[in-house]
Parts: C-alpha cells; structure tokens; sequence
C-alpha cells in the first residue's frame, strides 16, 4: 500500500471518535516495529520523524525509501503516513515533501502570529498542490523533544487558532493546552474547557503532542473535545531502554547488536499495541 497524507485518516477519527497514533521512529528497528503494530491491530499509523531523527537517519530521503521498502517486504496494508514533525521552516517541509513524505508540521509557534501565518499558508499551498497533509501549531507545548525546548506551556488562543485555520487551510491543529514533550513532573493539566472551544470555532482535527503519561480518562477526555491525533515518542524510547538494559545486566558477554537491539523491539511493538488500543483506533484501517 502506498503512503498517504493524515488528512482522510484524521477525518474519519474526529468522525469516529478516536485518534490515530503518531509515533516517532528514530532507526529501522523502530519502523519495524510500529509498522507491525499497526498491521496487527489494523489500525491506521502515523510515522512521525523529527528533524533530528533525519539527521540522524542520513536524511529524508533514506527515511522515505527505507519505509516504502519495509512496508513492500513486511506487506503492509494499513493507512501510513510519513509525517515530518515539527518542521522548523518553509524549507524544511518542501524538503520533506519533495522526499517523498506524505505529510509535514509547520512549527511556527515560537514566532509573531502574523509570521505564523504566513509560514503556514505558504507551506499549505505547496502541499496541497501535491497531495500532502500539513499540521500548524499555536502556543508553546513544554518541555524538550530533539530541537524542540520550551520552558513551561502557553495556551494558544482560541480565537487565534480560529484565525490561522481560516487563513491558511490548514489540515489539523496541535493548540498547546498543557501538555509537554518529555516525562510529565506529576500529574498532567490539560485545558479540556479551551480544547472544546477551539475544536467548535476551527473545525478541523486537533493534535495532542506530548502523549506519554496522560491517563487513559484524560485522553478519552480529549478525544471527546475534538482531538484526533496523539503524539507519542517518550514511551517507546523509555520501554526500549528498559528492555535493552535488562538484556546487558543479565549477559554481560553479549556484543551481537542484534541481539541487544532485537528485544527491545519487541518492547515498541507491545507499547504501540498498547497506544492504539488505548486511542480507540484498532480495526478502523
């Protein structure tokens, strides 16, 4: 199955009341793994990939061939989305695109609304014109997340948010509403009254970014205000880690890196499965 954008997929969630996953992937194992999640679960899936993850990767175009050859070889027949993740410029994201990724984020948050616009509306026109999804966000979601570092969070503005879909045509819309990148300190503080409203006077799907810890009560919570894609990266990282640990404490002889690295694929998968499930989108492939 070829690659598509997030637009059809987001629909059908804000539809149905549910949200498709975003999982970042940082190497083949990674891809591997969620790939297989989504098949097993029959769910639509989208690969996140941030800027430094193609960096690290070898660029964007060795992240989109190696994708379309995996899901070929692995015969994958569920929706997938290649989406760049917090593209820092207009230039970023027609990279991306002319790469092969089905989908981009604009992240011209940190910026003067005006220059927000105007990067987003740019970026939308390109993409459109190729048959590419594009995510904008407004406000400062905490934390860090490769290139991306904020201290603390400010709500984006329900009117601004109104503004920017208008203007631009975007496909969907991360608002920070208390969420962060990153382990939360406690417990998280999600906007749900905020996220209602923007959700009536935009639209469009929204965003969560920031996924990993949120209960379970709170992402139903945020499904039922209009959220349709929940972003998840901490997690799988933390549960490879864990598991890859416990292969080294328990061989201390082992240098296969196959060996070391295969069982905590296994571990993304499980943490996928568990994700997907939870976000409500198994069998709506």
């Amino acid at each position: 199955m070829a690659l598509v954008s997030m637009t059809e997929m987001l629909k059908k969630a804000l539809e149905g009341k549910y949200a498709v996953g975003q999982f970042n992937i940082n190497n083949l194992e990674w891809t591997q793994a969620i790939l297989t999640a989504a098949q097993k679960t029959q769910s639509p899936v989208i690969l996140g990939v941030s800027e430094g993850a193609a960096r690290y990767m070898g660029g964007f175009k060795v992240i989109t061939a190696m994708v379309n050859a995996l899901m070929e070889s692995m015969e994958i027949t569920v929706p997938v989305a290649i989406h760049l993740d917090h593209g820092s410029s207009v230039e970023k994201c027609i990279e991306a695109i002319e790469a092969g990724f089905s989908s981009v984020m604009i992240d011209g948050s940190h910026g003067p609304f005006e220059q927000n616009i105007e990067m987003t509306k740019t970026v939308v026109d390109y993409a459109h014109a190729r048959g590419v999804s594009v995510e904008a966000e407004l406000g400062v979601v905490g934390g860090q997340e490769d290139d991306v570092i904020a201290d603390g969070c400010i709500y984006a503005d329900p009117q601004e948010c109104k503004e920017l879909v208008e203007r631009t045509g975007v496909d969907c819309l991360a608002p920070a509403l208390g969420s962060v990148h990153g382990p939360y300190n406690g417990l998280p503080n999600l906007g749900f009254e905020e996220m209602l409203t923007v959700k009536e006077m935009t639209g469009v799907p929204l965003v969560l970014h920031g996924g990993t810890g949120i209960p379970t009560a709170d992402i139903q919570n945020a499904i039922g205000r209009g959220t349709a894609k929940i972003n998840v990266n901490t997690e799988n990282q933390i549960a490879w880690t864990n598991m890859v640990r416990k292969v080294l404490a328990s061989d201390a002889e082992v240098y296969d890196p196959r060996k070391v690295i295969g069982p905590g694929k296994e571990a993304i998968v499980e943490t996928v499965m568990g994700k997907i499930r939870e976000f409500g989108s198994e069998g709506k492939a």
